[in-house]
C-alpha cells in the first residue's frame, strides 16, 4: 500500500521523525500502529459502553443534565481550592 502525501506533510513527517532520532518510514509505521491500537481501545469502549445502556446495566442521562453535573463538580474544586 501506498500512501501520497502532500509536500507540506512529508516536510512535517520528516522533521518529526528527525527529531525523534528515526527514519520517516519507522516513525509513520509506529503512529499508524498506535493510532490503530487507540483506535481498537476506543471502538472497545463504545461498544462496551453501548451494550451497558441496551442491557439496562446503565441507564443514559439527558445531555443538559450531564454538563450540569459537569458544572457542579468544576465549581466545587474551585471552590475547594480557594
Amino acid at each position: 500500500m501506498e500512501v501520497p502525501f502532500s509536500p507540506d506533510e512529508l516536510a512535517r513527517i520528516n522533521q518529526v521523525a528527525s527529531s525523534a532520532g528515526r527514519a520517516a518510514g519507522e516513525f509513520v509505521r509506529e503512529v499508524m500502529a498506535g493510532y490503530l491500537d487507540e483506535l481498537n481501545e476506543v471502538r472497545v469502549t463504545l461498544d462496551t459502553r453501548y451494550d451497558d445502556i441496551k442491557s439496562g446495566r446503565v441507564k443514559p442521562i439527558d445531555g443538559e443534565e450531564a454538563f450540569a453535573r459537569l458544572r457542579c463538580k468544576s465549581e466545587e474544586r474551585h471552590a475547594s481550592r480557594s
